[in-house]
């Protein structure tokens, strides 16, 4: 048999194939819909972490390529999302312009079926949320380089959203421009962040071009997508809204820059197995009183701490809430009684949500 009859054989196949999953496609859409009934009648929202973990954990038991786990991971992403909105349209407010990592990050968890609203503060998130003009919203609470996020922290302790999910989302800063060719830059774009986290690669390869400083990494973008001499540092993400090629890509210095993300919203969830829960609290002005009723309490319960940082209380002078991440749930036995010695000791305590444990993106 000719290579050309081969090549039509197996054509052939790729399309009954093609049939044959867009069939299941929708086989698998007609059964959202019937749940979408049985969620309205139990009042169960349509965005469900833990569910979505346990969907992710078997696909990537079950897959034996050629395909990887994150490919296979990608495109079940987009089918939940579909999916989901034929249930509820999902809108989901974040720190815009479009092509920031927070649009990043919230396009990774949603998908492209979820409407998704950039807004001009982190303020504006919550209030879209709490206002019910979105249905979520993503905020970076904590980045490996540059620390905690202070005023995100400062919102959730006075909101009264919960924390649904924390997404990973590492930073890869990728040099953009109209044409892709480095020949054509004289002026390099971009946030101070990722500027100086790219430092030592633009002195070595751009010393002598010029350097302009933009209020994000999408903005820089959007102006590359407008100027031939202009190229961005942003991500590869802002490069597909902006039509931008790739110059050279994951120029940062640190590979390790990776940034935490919350899913804030109004549900709680049920316990995975696998789970982390977030709490603020501030305790009573006495000697030994964060070692005797905080870690003593959690050590005695073998409890793992993640984080744990200070913010001034913002009420009275000197005194401050207290941020702290560990493993387990709410809901769980031991947990249950560690947060019930612990908030006798408090003069406030909340528990800002409990939430499958997120995976670092590759």
């Amino acid at each position: 048999m000719s290579s050309s009859n081969n090549f039509d054989k197996l054509r052939k196949k790729i399309d009954s194939l093609d049939r044959e999953i867009l069939k299941l496609l929708n086989e698998r859409g007609d059964i959202a819909l019937e749940i979408r009934k049985l969620k309205m009648e139990n009042s169960v929202g349509v965005y469900d972490p833990v569910r979505e973990k346990v969907i992710e954990k078997k696909l990537k038991e079950l897959n034996e390529g050629p395909l990887s786990d994150n490919s296979v991971l990608n495109i079940f992403r987009e089918i939940i999302s579909a999916c989901r909105s034929l249930q509820q349209t999902t809108r989901v407010a974040y720190l815009g312009p479009e092509g920031s990592f927070s649009h990043q990050a919230s396009f990774h968890e949603f998908g492209g079926s979820a409407e998704l609203v950039p807004v001009g503060s982190f303020g504006e998130v919550f209030e879209e949320v709490e206002n019910g003009r979105a249905s979520f919203g993503v905020v970076p609470v904590e980045n490996s380089i540059e620390g905690s996020v202070g005023m995100v922290l400062d919102l959730l302790s006075g909101s009264h959203l919960m924390v649904e999910a924390e997404l990973y989302e590492r930073i890869n800063h990728f040099l953009l421009s109209k044409t892709g060719n480095i020949k054509d830059v004289s002026v390099i774009a971009s946030h101070p962040q990722p500027i100086a986290q790219c430092g030592k690669w633009l002195s070595k390869n751009l010393g002598n071009r010029e350097l302009m400083e933009t209020a994000s990494t999408a903005e820089a973008a959007r102006l590359a997508s407008r100027k031939k001499n202009v190229a961005a540092i942003a991500s590869e993400h802002a490069a597909s809204i902006y039509k931008l090629k790739v110059i050279q890509k994951n120029i940062e210095e640190s590979s390790l820059n990776t940034t935490r993300f919350f899913v804030i919203g109004n549900k709680t969830n049920k316990p995975t197995g696998d789970d982390r829960t977030s709490i603020v609290f501030t305790l009573k002005d006495k000697p030994g009183a964060l070692q005797k009723s905080f870690f003593q309490p959690f050590a005695d319960a073998k409890v793992n701490l993640s984080k744990i940082e200070s913010r001034p209380s913002k009420e009275r002078p000197w005194e401050y809430l207290f941020f702290v991440d560990f493993k387990g749930h709410s809901e769980d036995k031991v947990i249950k009684s560690l947060l019930s010695k612990l908030e006798k000791s408090c003069i406030y305590l909340k528990v800002l949500g409990s939430y499958p444990a997120g995976i670092l993106s590759q």
